[in-house]
Order: structure tokens, then C-alpha cells, then sequence
């Protein structure tokens, strides 16, 4: 029987290795490109297929079994956090080829790409905490280059921080894995999830721990307060490279916090989750602040990036299936439609000149396509039916309501309001409004990016109308969340 699982590694993995060889063949690297992300899209198809109709995949590498080994899992949530990996990244690659600019190209920058790739999927398979720590490093590295990719000032400004700050990161995450190791004697997943749960009288420790954590996974995720390094970090590189980032980076420690706090961090839910759900509120309200109070749009989009974190992190916290779907819905639903706001966006600076809204207007005159797609996703973001967003939505207020966070469904309808504000103001003032620029005048083209960005809003609007092919395998992914025995069941049992 073949095992999707390793492949899902195999194939980005060894394009990048390629790729390295060819650095000045840009043709060449763009066709190895389009043709592995294309394998890869199959084999993550074939492997969410293999997980529904036969279970949870395990791949214990070099026959060690767990909880000894090195072990990847694929359970419904990884498997489709990873699809939805394969379908964002081709896009992207798309317009990099109009946009990235073949200087850069010439510089490995579709190894690094592929290697980014390699890194996030891994964190998402994997069944063991210190592996999960080591893809970290992986996708990290990648991304290092990638932000200062071209050696623009700002890009050279803006690494120094974000460096900082996941070196950081990475150094509590060794600690925490170190104390959690001390305390359970294992960092194995499922078998950390066997153990706490068969524990009378859970130490403290364990939920000083768990909050270390919530701390580490945080400045992945971008929750509140430790989302500071991430909106100039992200506007800095090239739109491809942000969209990557925007797309993918933030959704591993979204995953991690799904992860540990479904299966390892149960013991003490009535602390650990309300703590959980009052970071995610007041991720929300922070992120919306910043959308609505800027007027760079890169920088508007960026802390919309952050609002989405926060309405993820409500559903995780709430425990309930609900609120587990609306929040797999909506990180699958933000995924796609961040990765297309951010071409958008790119887009509209190409043709425009700037990023600043004064600066600009006018422009979906000679460029009406780019305009109703830009509005288009600005309806999926903030979930207008029957769009991608407005079932996440949906399930996330069923899921609130269920266990009486009333006040926080409150919260997260007012800054929805206020994302569509932050959004249609760019709608507004950037693509209506006066012209600033006749079409002579223009400082771009936007000659190849609108293909890749219709297929991005094709895949959003498939997403919301095609909501009941989707919802079993979604429910699949929720049993696990609920049942984590299921999950312990599948890795440890022979």
C-alpha cells in the first residue's frame, strides 16, 4: 500500500534539492516548480482520501515503532492542512514567475521555496513534539532567506527582528520540550496524550508548561500580545514571498496550539482554555484596531492576518464540535483567501506606485478585473454568504454560544464589521475614488497576475459552495479533537 504520508515530504523535498543544481536554468526551475507542486497536490488528495475511507496513516521511519521513533501521523486535520498547503503554493509559484523578478529567481529562490514547503508540511505530519521543533527550524531557516531575499534595505531592517525574535522562540521551545520531558518521560504526542490522561492528579507543572507553550506556539501563531514582529516583517519581502508567509507561517502555530491543546493539554481545560479564549479575544480586538487604524494597505492586510488568528483560537478554546469545525473551516477558509489578498494587494501597489490609500485612486478604471476580485475576496474574507468564510463563521458563533462565551461572538461579529471597513475603505479610496495616475503613468503591469489570483478566489468560492462535500472530512477532523483517543489509539497500537 503506498504511504502518502512520506511522500507528502519527498516531493517538495527533493525539488528544492534539485532546483539547487540549476540555479541560472530559471525556465527549467519554473517547470521542476509547477510540475511538483501539481505531483504534490495529488499525493495530498490521495492521502485525505486514504485517511477517510481507511483512518489515521502512521509512517514509522526506520521501523523504529513509537513511541521510540521518529513517527509522522496523518490524521484528517493534517491531511487537510496540508491539501490546502499543495493548492495555495501553486498559485503563488504562478506569480512569482510575473513578479518575483529573474535576478532573485537566479538566487535559489525556488529551493528555498520548495525547502519553506518541506518545512511547514513536516510540522504539520509529525507525531512527536522534538520533530515538530526541528520542522520549525526547517520552515524558520527557509524563511530567513527568504525575508531578506533581493537585500533590500528594508527587507535587511526588518530580518534583524524577525530573526530575533524566532530565535528566541525556538530556544523556549527547546526549554519547554525539556521540562515537559522531565515531568511525562516522553515526547512522543500520543503517547504524552496516554500518559496525562492517566495521571489521578495532574502536577501543577503540567499547566505552568502548557502555558509555556500557549507562549512559544503564540509568537508562531501571532496571538496577542507577541504579534509585534509580524507586520513589517511580512510587508518586507516581495508580494510572493508575503503570501507564502501570510498563507502558511502563522497556520503552523495555529496547528501546534490545535494539536497539544486537543490531545496533551487536556488536564485542566477550565484554566488553560479560558486562557486560551481571552487571548483569542483580545487577539481580535488588537488585530482589528490595527486594520482599521492604518492606512498602508499592506499593513491593513497584514493585522487582518492577525484577526483571523484570533477567530481560530476562539473555536480551539471552545471544545466543543462546533467550534472545532467553524475553527478547521476557517483556518482551511484564511489560508486561501489570505494567500489571494495578498497577490491582490501586490497587485494594486504594482500599478499604483504605493502603498498609502491618498496616494492612490482610480485604478480599477484600467483595471476593472483586478477591482471585482479584489471585492470578490474582501466578501469571502469577512464571510458573505454563501462564500468560503461565512460557514467558519457560522459554526464559530454555534461553537461560542454552546458553552455561553457570549461576549466573545459578540466580539468577533464587531470585528468582523470592522474587517469589511478596513477592507472596503481599500475598495473605496484605492480602486473608486479620483484618479491619481492615467493608464500611461502607471508604475506596473499587471501582465500575469491576474490568473493566479482567479484561481485562488475560484478555490474560495468553491470552498463555500461546496461546503457539504467538505463538512465529512471536516468531521472526521473534529472526532479526533474530541476523542483523542483515537488518535493515541492509531499511533501506539499495533
Amino acid at each position: 500500500m503506498t504511504n502518502y504520508v512520506i511522500w507528502t515530504l519527498l516531493i517538495p523535498l527533493l525539488a528544492g534539492i534539485i532546483m539547487l543544481f540549476i540555479p541560472q536554468r530559471v525556465i527549467l526551475q519554473r517547470t521542476i516548480s509547477i510540475i511538483a507542486s501539481i505531483i504534490l497536490l495529488i499525493n495530498t488528495v490521495l492521502l485525505v482520501f486514504q485517511i477517510q475511507t481507511e483512518g489515521i496513516q502512521k509512517m514509522e521511519l526506520g521501523g523504529w515503532a513509537p513511541p521510540f521513533g521518529i513517527i509522522l501521523v496523518g490524521d484528517m486535520l493534517s491531511g487537510l492542512l496540508v491539501l490546502t498547503t499543495a493548492l495555495v503554493i501553486i498559485p503563488i509559484l504562478i506569480y512569482s514567475f510575473s513578479s518575483i523578478g529573474v535576478e532573485r529567481e537566479k538566487k535559489y529562490y525556488y529551493s528555498i521555496f520548495f525547502f519553506l514547503v518541506t518545512g511547514v508540511l513536516g510540522a504539520f505530519l509529525t507525531g512527536d513534539l522534538f520533530n515538530m521543533f526541528v520542522f520549525f527550524e526547517v520552515f524558520l531557516l527557509s524563511s530567513y532567506v527568504l525575508i531578506v531575499h533581493g537585500s533590500t534595505q528594508k527587507q535587511l531592517r526588518e530580518s534583524f527582528k524577525y530573526v530575533l525574535i524566532n530565535i528566541l522562540s525556538s530556544a523556549l521551545f527547546v526549554i519547554g520540550v525539556a521540562y515537559l520531558y522531565a515531568v511525562i518521560g516522553t515526547l512522543n504526542m500520543a503517547h504524552l496524550g496516554e500518559r496525562i490522561a492517566s495521571l489521578t492528579e495532574p502536577a501543577p507543572i503540567l499547566t505552568v508548561i502548557a502555558l509555556m507553550f500557549l507562549i512559544i506556539f503564540g509568537l508562531k501563531g501571532a496571538i496577542f500580545p507577541l504579534y509585534f514582529w509580524l507586520p513589517a516583517s511580512y510587508t518586507a519581502p516581495p508580494t510572493a514571498i508575503g503570501a507564502l508567509f501570510g498563507a502558511l507561517l502563522t497556520k503552523v502555530g495555529i496547528y501546534a496550539i490545535f494539536r497539544t491543546y486537543s490531545i496533551i493539554f487536556v488536564h485542566d481545560p477550565a484554566y488553560t482554555h479560558t486562557v486560551l479564549g481571552v487571548l483569542a479575544a483580545l487577539t481580535m480586538i488588537f488585530g482589528v484596531i490595527g486594520a482599521v487604524a492604518h492606512k498602508d494597505v499592506t499593513k491593513i492586510l497584514v493585522y487582518n492576518v492577525i484577526v483571523a488568528v484570533g477567530f481560530v483560537l476562539f473555536g480551539v478554546s471552545t471544545m466543543t464540535e462546533a467550534g472545532y469545525q467553524g475553527a478547521i473551516y476557517y483556518v482551511i477558509h484564511d489560508m486561501i483567501i489570505k494567500a489571494a489578498l495578498f497577490l491582490l494587494i501586490g497587485a494594486l501597489v504594482t500599478v499604483g506606485g504605493t502603498k498609502y490609500l491618498k496616494q492612490m485612486g482610480g485604478i480599477i478604471k484600467y483595471h476593472p478585473a483586478l477591482g471585482w476580485l479584489f471585492l470578490v475576496a474582501v466578501f469571502a474574507l469577512v464571510g458573505i454568504p454563501p462564500l468560503s468564510g461565512f460557514i467558519g463563521k457560522v459554526l464559530l458563533i454555534q461553537g461560542g454560544t454552546t458553552v455561553g462565551d457570549y461576549w466573545i461572538v459578540f466580539l468577533m461579529m464587531v470585528a468582523s464589521l470592522l474587517v469589511l471597513y478596513s477592507m472596503i475603505r481599500i475598495f473605496l479610496q484605492g480602486f473608486y475614488g479620483k484618479s491619481v495616475l492615467s493608464s500611461k503613468e502607471e508604475h506596473g503591469t499587471t501582465k500575469g497576475l491576474l490568473f493566479p489570483i482567479s484561481l485562488l478566489i475560484a478555490l474560495s468560492v468553491l470552498l463555500g459552495i461546496g461546503a457539504e462535500f467538505l463538512y465529512p472530512f471536516v468531521q472526521t477532523a473534529t472526532e479526533v479533537l474530541l476523542q483523542p483517543e483515537l488518535y493515541i489509539n492509531a499511533v501506539l497500537k499495533e
